[in-house]
């Protein structure tokens, strides 16, 4: 939509990447008028950046009915890799025990084509440049003109212009290393594959084509600001391999760090952020776009029942507390990744210990469940061990038949699974919010890094996939749940 005029909009996004496109999918799904601001051109302007995505990730798109168009266009990679070892994930208990290999300009065009569907303008060629808030919205300047709206989402990128104006701070940790990363064509073939370096790897791989090669090279010394030069690729390849392989061309050329630093608030008032925007970090072990991701899935359901003045403004609130600690843990184990894939004797020997435990049954499974994002566990208070933890994706037997948990959540709905007695919950009061599913399930529930557990007679399951409230055979607490995350009771 490049040139078109912009007309207000209950919610306005900074940013058309992972984390923007898919917070202006739930709240579209949710019915907000929402639009999204994207200073690229094009879609296809993404480049190589994040490389896949994670279980958690493919779970929240198949809570969206979604997941089938991303698996259906990337690789299925049933291990992770640490260092010189494999790690399974085909045991992991989830639907999707595997990573999806599936580059970033792919990701986001899939994701744009679903925001498309849902008939959200993207307004491309454009920045928000300033912005205003008063007690009823926010006024916010572009680049070509200006606008009114609820709420300003930014979510574009870890310079942002969002974060900054806001005066939200961005406290952390300064680069220790730096990367170039390219897709280039050379005159011999390269060394395919992963080389350790002194601060990190460096690696090539094929592209898809066959026709060139993506490289990442670790740099001698930590640079930053300008992209780098394809001369500055050369003479990385030069400095780690000794050859630049007749360099003959670079399609694409841009530069990363291992900066890692996080947004004091995700929220100011009527201006919150995600994704990059509230934290940046290294991009070892691929958890970036995932995180953003589900930022984004965190915050639209919630934004959008505030929008529509079901749940009261302090509902916000959890956003920053729930996400905030998920973002913290991934700033610390990309920091550990990033030393322990260092080269030095002592590092080498530290790598070598943490191989050693990752190959203890229940070490493997934390850590993979960890990088995954399967075990998020949100504050929600004590009891039985589901609460605040994802809802496993069950095969439930209905009166229309089997069902899969994840399909009750395509249209972003909280659910109430009745497993007991037929109508034994009464949520009148939340009808128009709520579906109540009356099902049963057989057997023992596996959560990861908990194991089994007793199945529950209800639970109520958020519009994100995680768990409100557990019963066990009693209505107490529902109310209280209810309310807190559908909003008050409508009255009798």
């Amino acid at each position: 939509m490049m040139g078109e005029k912009i007309k207000d909009h209950a919610v306005l996004i900074a940013g058309g990447g992972p984390t923007g496109l898919m917070l202006a999918g739930e709240l579209a799904l949710a019915g907000v008028d929402v639009a999204i601001v994207e200073r690229r051109d094009s879609q296809d302007l993404a480049g190589l950046r994040a490389g896949g995505l994670h279980i958690r990730t493919l779970e929240v798109l198949d809570q969206r009915g979604i997941a089938d168009r991303f698996i259906s266009q990337g690789k299925l990679v049933r291990v992770a890799l640490f260092g010189g070892i494999t790690l399974d994930l085909s045991d992991l208990p989830t639907r999707h025990n595997y990573f999806l290999a599936l580059w970033q300009t792919h990701i986001e065009r899939i994701l744009a084509e679903w925001v498309s569907d849902l008939s959200v303008p993207v307004y491309r060629g454009r920045l928000v440049t300033d912005f205003v808030q008063d007690e009823s919205g926010v006024t916010v300047e572009l680049s070509d003109g200006s606008l009114r709206a609820q709420y300003l989402a930014g979510c574009d990128g870890g310079r942002s212009i969002i974060r900054k104006k806001a005066g939200i701070d961005f406290p952390g940790w300064d680069p220790s290393t730096s990367y170039s990363i390219a897709e280039i064509e050379t005159t011999k073939e390269p060394e395919w594959g992963i080389r350790p370096g002194e601060k990190g790897i460096s690696a090539i791989a094929k592209l898809e084509d066959g026709k060139g090669a993506r490289v990442v090279l670790n740099e001698q010394q930590v640079r930053r600001g300008d992209a780098p030069t394809i001369d500055d690729v050369r003479s990385g390849l030069l400095a780690v391999y000794g050859t630049d392989y007749g360099l003959r061309a670079a399609s694409y050329i841009s530069r990363f760090t291992d900066m890692a630093r996080q947004a004091a608030s995700y929220r100011n008032r009527r201006v919150l952020l995600a994704g990059d925007a509230a934290h940046v970090h290294s991009p070892v072990g691929g958890q970036g776009l995932n995180v953003g991701v589900q930022d984004a899935v965190n915050l639209g359901w919630k934004l959008a029942q505030v929008v529509r003045g079901t749940s009261p403004e302090s509902l916000l609130d959890t956003y920053h507390t729930e996400r905030h600690p998920v973002g913290a843990r991934v700033l610390r184990n990309t920091m550990a990744l990033t030393a322990v894939y260092r080269s030095d004797d002592r590092t080498q020997a530290l790598h070598e210990m943490v191989c050693e435990l990752l190959q203890v049954e229940e070490a493997r499974t934390r850590y993979v469940a960890m990088m995954s994002g399967l075990d998020i566990h949100y504050d929600l208070g004590t009891g039985h061990p589901l609460l605040g933890r994802r809802m496993p994706d069950l095969d439930l037997i209905t009166a229309d038949g089997t069902q899969k948990v994840f399909a009750l959540l395509h249209d972003a709905r909280p659910v109430l699974l009745n497993l007991g007695a037929l109508g034994g919950f009464h949520i009148a009061a939340w009808a128009d919010r709520v579906q109540r599913i009356d099902a049963s399930c057989a057997g023992m529930w596996e959560l990861p890094t908990v194991g089994r557990v007793e199945a529950p007679t209800a639970v109520l399951v958020r519009p994100d996939g995680y768990v409100a409230w557990v019963g066990n055979g009693t209505e107490i607490g529902l109310a209280e749940a209810l309310t807190t995350w559908c909003g008050p009771p409508n009255p009798a």
